[in-house]
């Protein structure tokens, strides 16, 4: 073409304007991911407290060297996965004793309000009869003044006889005490072992030597309460509804102090054997299972072995026949047994040492933390 040559667009350019191409449309940009999404992905986002995590350890590289591969720690801007700070506790403590009351109070009044120790409503009722049975001759003494009837002040009245039968009597000492031992004592540490409750009483200030004591006071007080306090309010009834005077009380003192010595004998005899057989376990069944076998049965098999050789040396393993021989012994009765009073003394010293040995022994062994 010359430069003469005009260039005719006429065949170029279209008839119309929609004969025009349509323009291409503008590429449409990826939306962004919400907060939460981009933040999982790595990407830019809002801190919510959540982060990606990535694997401690990869199927790639490294490998077939024996490697492991370090996983990388979420940054600032990705968020925290987890902080936690511990602090020392700068206050003032209660004192000792305020901490060992708590134990004691944690445990003694579960019986009677709710907010401490929950024992069981078999605990509870329990208690309750037994603690009404052994309330029982001040009521029969109480219907003897009401009727006039005698007779049934003399057989329930205060004596030598009755008020050692009161606390190491067959019924009492085999049917009540036994039971509501093993009840009270069989749960109270072997739950601690079983649920990790020892973790919480030894992260405070407390030591070994204290939990021990507090635990020990705490079953024999449950215990007291039913075997000291009914005995010495049948001594207190008996002495009121007779309306007698000094001369009866200076007379019947040495029998009523040594029938206490024996209740305090046989509560703290029950409870070295019931917490000794608690911190041996890990669950409540066993101790007072075991607590009944040991004293039932160390009776049983010493009676049959009198019945058949004729010797009642091994009534020594009883608990309930030392205690028994002992009692009778203090309060000036006849004795039922044939070997002399101090070896069932000794033999109930012994079964006291050995059994807060294993207690001492077993609660020096609960742990410390909990994982």
């Amino acid at each position: 073409m010359s430069e003469g040559d005009e260039f005719d667009l006429d065949g170029l350019l279209p008839e119309s304007s929609s004969e025009l191409p349509a323009p291409a449309p503008p590429t449409k940009l990826p939306e962004p991911a919400s907060p939460s999404e981009a933040e999982f992905m790595g990407e830019a986002g809002a801190v919510t407290g959540k982060a990606r995590m990535e694997a401690a350890y990869g199927a790639g590289d490294g490998e077939g060297q024996g490697m492991a591969m370090v996983a990388q720690s979420a940054t600032v801007e990705a968020g925290t996965i987890f902080h936690q700070v511990y602090r020392p506790w700068r206050g003032k403590l209660n004192p000792r004793w305020v901490r060992n009351w708590s134990i004691f109070r944690h445990h003694v009044y579960g019986l009677f309000s709710k907010g401490h120790r929950p024992w069981p409503m078999t605990t509870k009722l329990v208690v309750a009869l037994v603690l009404f049975g052994s309330l029982l001759p001040i009521v029969t003494m109480a219907m003897s003044v009401l009727t006039g009837l005698s007779g049934l002040m003399e057989f329930y009245g205060v004596s030598r006889a009755n008020l050692w039968g009161h606390v190491l009597g067959v019924f009492h000492n085999t049917c009540c005490w036994p039971l509501l031992t093993a009840l009270v004592v069989g749960g109270l540490i072997s739950e601690d072992r079983q649920h990790g409750t020892s973790a919480i009483y030894f992260s405070r200030p407390i030591n070994r030597t204290d939990y021990t004591l507090m635990k020990y006071l705490s079953a024999a007080a449950i215990l007291s309460l039913v075997i000291v306090f009914s005995y010495c309010a049948f001594y207190a009834a008996a002495i009121l509804f007779n309306n007698e005077g000094w001369a009866y009380l200076l007379d019947t003192l040495p029998y009523f102090l040594g029938g206490l010595v024996a209740a305090v004998m046989l509560v703290v005899t029950f409870t070295s054997i019931g917490l000794a057989l608690s911190s041996l376990s890990s669950g409540r069944f066993f101790p007072a299972v075991a607590f009944l076998g040991i004293i039932f049965g160390s009776r049983i098999l010493a009676f049959l072995i009198k019945l058949l050789f004729e010797r009642d040396t091994l009534y020594l393993m009883s608990p309930y026949d030392n205690l028994a021989h002992v009692g009778q012994w203090m309060m000036g009765l006849n004795t039922t047994y044939d070997f002399p009073a101090a070896w069932s003394f000794v033999s109930l010293l012994l079964m006291n040492g050995v059994s807060l040995y294993i207690l001492i022994s077993r609660v020096n062994s609960l742990e410390v933390t909990r994982e």
